[in-house]
């Protein structure tokens, strides 16, 4: 495995793991990585960096370090030394982002649950946190309050220093002595105040001299009235020096007590910025996670990019092992064969070592237990037999070892040696490979190999495009059609004479002939069909939205349909309901005025008026829209299936059932509801479970950054940008964003600032901090 991962360059891609790790501890478990066979380990590893990435989207301001490499002094002091107070700073801090950091994986538990099992191992000892924190300063040296009594000392310190301050300054400062000074200055030696006297009058100021300069010419003596104040200095200093080792023996039992603990928490951290490690550099690839299949290995990586080429990488989609298990790729040299194999041996090694790869979505890497590469620059015009037989040896080494189980990477196999022979030892080597079981991609120039492919079942030929029109190669990888070398074509755009290209190709077999013409026009109708296929495949995505686009303008004709439907039954319901009130008013009126007349003709009278104001109430009712009548009450409903609420009056899709129970989406609203409350629509439509609008969140949640630029912009250019920003950070789930706007005069900061504070999704917003842009950003928090 060690010469697999040299050859396919492996160790270059932990080196740029390891850039992305913020302490030793990870880094060196990134240098010590070996990709792993155990599919079960392999899904976890690639969750947690799932889980890293998706904090770095949607916690981009969490605190994730802040805790130090301290194991050398957990070693030392479970052997009952005293830490240095350096140490115990260290100590001390680790222990708040442990306390920290346990805190947070605590409370998002349910977002990040394979992280927050880890971080169940940190430690939480706020005493000894406390004590430590309280009693070292930044820096390392001892507060004045980590003891009463270091306390007392330290003023009993400040206090004599004051008193021989005064004493010696009053020295200086007499007229008699003015003249004896080389400065009239107070100065420090050993620890003792003194004062710089001339050498000829050494005798006029009485006392002990510490030292001389060095010309000769200044003595620093200290005067005799001040020496017992310096000796009680000397002490207090002393006393203080005994009470600081106290302390800090004190502390350091304090570490030796939980020191097992913290040896698990800080594996515990630097696995966690393992992880976020393996997630930046996620981030820094466009990578995602691949899918891991199941039983027999096979790979499909849709539109892959090497990750170690500079710039942007032509992405190539390449299958193995479900149709077909061996794979010979042909076609010109500086085509890309060599990239393209090694872009598969890494995407195994690196799926396998728990990191995402740069390919699209529905990617699907198997689980090989043996990698193998035999990769050379066979680019020299010399093929010399020491090359062959270090390639020979190479395979030797991989056909004593290979199983079903094993990938399989020969670059020009074969090369190095005379070519009717090199192509017969490649076509045996390939099939014995075949015969294994093993999953094999070489790449050659022999048309033997080709003939190979062709004729046997489970071989596949591939080429590198090459464009018969420009010369130069594309890097795409076609699958299924076998290359040429191009080499006359190659040789006369680099200059050489028309006849001799013409005489080589004289030389050739007519079969040769053939075989070359019939590849140049496979290939001219391949690039014709992807054109055409390209072009076609625009339309139909055309064809969709303006579908699409009637669809949604045919929703909303419905839907304003039904809303003046609607609006128009009320008014005449209400236009109803004043009628009769008039013609019950009226009938009222006709009784009071037919009191005295026959009853017979009082009662006909009355049911005129009746049937008068029947016939205005039918007249008002006819043609009125009629509520849409509710759906039967189902048995039971599946994911996907469309319902109608008619407590909300609004359609919705079932999202999952759990009993009676039914989670359904209404626009982007979810809900739970007893299967009781629901009716069946007369046309069901059965959706696979996601709406448009979980779909639209999915696509933001995907897409969305989590900071926007509006430097260079004015206020009112900056503003559009930020409502849709916000809007779609919304939409994407987002706890909070940056706005980038730059520190300038400070009027962008102020337009974008009077904007958010009425803004309805914002819930409050600050200044950056160190690390985050400081005055030059804005965090928003959002509601």
């Amino acid at each position: 495995m060690e010469r697999t991962i040299k050859r396919l360059e492996f160790d270059k891609v932990l080196e740029q793991l390891a850039a992305c790790a913020q302490s030793e501890p990870a880094r060196e478990k990134i240098k010590d990585l070996v990709p792993g066979s155990d599919p079960a380990l392999i899904k976890r590893r690639l969750a947690e960096t799932s889980e890293g990435r998706e904090l770095l989207r949607l916690d981009p301001l969490a605190e994730l370090s802040g805790w130090h490499d301290i194991r050398d002094a957990l070693a030392r002091v479970s052997r009952y030394a005293v830490l240095a107070a350096e140490e115990l700073l260290a100590v001390g801090e680790t222990l708040a982002a442990s306390r920290r950091i346990k805190k947070f994986f605590n409370e998002k538990s349910h977002r990040y649950p394979l992280l927050s099992e880890i971080a169940a191992s940190l430690t939480q000892q706020p005493q000894l946190e406390k004590d430590i924190l309280r009693a070292i300063l930044p820096g390392g040296e001892i507060a004045d309050h980590a003891s009463p009594q270091l306390l007392q000392i330290r003023r009993g310190i400040l206090r004599a220093q004051n008193r021989i301050r005064e004493r010696v300054e009053s020295i200086i400062r007499a007229p008699e002595n003015q003249k004896y000074l080389q400065e009239p200055i107070v100065t420090v030696r050993q620890d003792r105040y003194v004062i710089p006297v001339k050498q000829e009058y050494r005798n006029q100021i009485p006392g002990i001299v510490h030292d001389q300069s060095a010309s000769g010419a200044t003595l620093f003596v200290e005067p005799l009235a001040v020496v017992d104040a310096n000796n009680e200095v000397r002490r207090l200093m002393a006393a203080e020096k005994q009470e600081i080792q106290r302390i800090l023996a004190e502390l350091s039992q304090g570490v030796s007590a939980v020191a097992q603990e913290l040896s698990l928490a800080l594996q515990a951290l630097a696995e966690l910025d393992y992880i976020m490690a393996r997630a930046r550099y996620s981030l820094k690839l466009k990578a995602w996670s691949p899918q891991i299949t199941e039983g027999s290995p096979y790979i499909y990586i849709k539109q892959g990019r090497h990750p170690l080429l500079p710039g942007d990488a032509v992405p190539a989609t390449i299958e193995l092992g479900k149709n077909f298990k061996t794979l010979v790729i042909t076609g010109p040299n500086t085509g890309g064969k060599t990239v393209t194999l090694k872009t598969v041996g890494l995407f195994a090694l690196m799926t396998q070592a728990g990191l995402h790869i740069p390919a699209e979505a529905g990617t699907t890497m198997g689980v090989y237990k043996k990698i193998f590469a035999d990769i050379g620059d066979e680019q020299s015009i010399e093929q010399s037999l020491s090359t062959f037989s270090s390639h020979m040896t190479n395979i030797v080494h991989i056909l004593q070892q290979v199983d079903e189980d094993s990938l399989v990477l020969l670059d020009e196999l074969g090369a190095g040696t005379d070519p009717t022979e090199g192509a017969a030892l490649a076509r045996a080597i390939l099939e014995e490979l075949h015969n294994r079981g093993a999953c094999t991609i070489a790449t050659t120039h022999y048309s033997e190999l080709k003939n190979y492919a062709y004729t046997t079942p489970g071989v596949e030929n591939a080429s590198v495009e090459f464009d018969a029109e420009t010369l130069r190669p594309t890097y795409r990888l076609l699958i299924g059609r076998p290359g040429r070398s191009n080499a006359f074509e190659i040789s006369a755009r680099l200059g050489l004479r028309p006849d001799i290209v013409n005489r080589a190709r004289q030389f050739l077999t007519t079969e040769q002939v053939q075989v070359a013409e019939l590849i140049n026009k496979l290939e001219k109708t391949q690039q014709a069909a992807e054109k055409d296929r390209a072009a076609a495949a625009a339309l139909r995505r055309e064809s969709e939205q303006l579908q699409e686009e009637y669809r949604r303008l045919a929703e909303e004709l419905r839907t304003k349909k039904e809303e003046i439907l609607a609006r128009a039954h009320e008014e005449a319901g209400s236009f109803v309901r004043r009628a009769r009130l008039e013609a019950e008013e009226a009938v009222k009126e006709l009784r009071a005025r037919l009191a005295e007349e026959n009853t017979k003709n009082r009662e006909e009278a009355i049911q005129q008026a009746r049937s008068k104001l029947q016939q205005v109430t039918n007249k008002v009712t006819t043609g009125a829209p009629q509520p849409a009548a509710a759906g039967e009450v189902p048995d039971q409903v599946k994911p996907g299936e469309e319902v109608f609420l008619p407590k909300y009056n609004q359609k919705a899709y079932v999202l999952s059932v759990s009993g009676e129970n039914v989670q359904v989406q209404a626009g982007i609203l979810k809900m739970v509801v007893p299967v009781q409350e629901l009716r069946r629509v007369n046309t069901p439509r059965v959706t696979t479970g996601e709406s448009k609008v979980g779909k639209v969140l999915t696509d933001k949640a995907l897409t969305v950054s989590t900071s926007l630029d509006l430097r260079g912009m004015t206020g009112d250019e900056a503003w559009p940008e930020i409502e849709k920003y916000l809007d779609d950070a919304f939409l994407a789930g987002l706890n909070s964003v940056i706005l980038i706007h730059g520190k300038g005069t400070g009027a962008l900061r102020a337009a974008v600032h009077r904007e958010l504070k009425s803004h309805p999704r914002v819930k409050s917003f600050r200044l950056g901090e160190a690390g985050e842009g400081g005055a030059g950003a804005t965090v928003v928090y959002l509601k």
